[in-house]
């Protein structure tokens, strides 16, 4: 990611994705370093600050149509936005 997003954009995203808050977070070396506490990742303000602090940990790529969104992993995911 060059640009991390900002709070208000990551905000309508987790309004947007069918995903729970916490399945916005990938998880591996870089998630387990920081010993976040999973649980917590249920509440998105919380969510919202991890990503906003280490924006690496947001899964990726994101599709966004209108005011819909999509975590394309994998990739034919994108498809569920033009269904609608």
């Amino acid at each position: 990611m060059d640009e991390p997003l900002d709070r208000d954009l990551l905000v309508r995203i987790l309004e947007m994705v069918d995903l729970g808050p916490a399945d916005m977070i990938r998880r591996g070396d870089a998630f387990d370093v920081l010993a976040v506490d999973p649980t917590s990742l249920d509440d998105p303000s919380v969510v919202v600050d991890l990503i906003t602090a280490h924006p690496g940990l947001m899964q990726r790529p994101i599709g966004i149509l209108g005011d819909r969104a999509v975590v394309a992993r994998p990739a034919d995911r994108i498809l569920e936005l033009l269904d609608a």
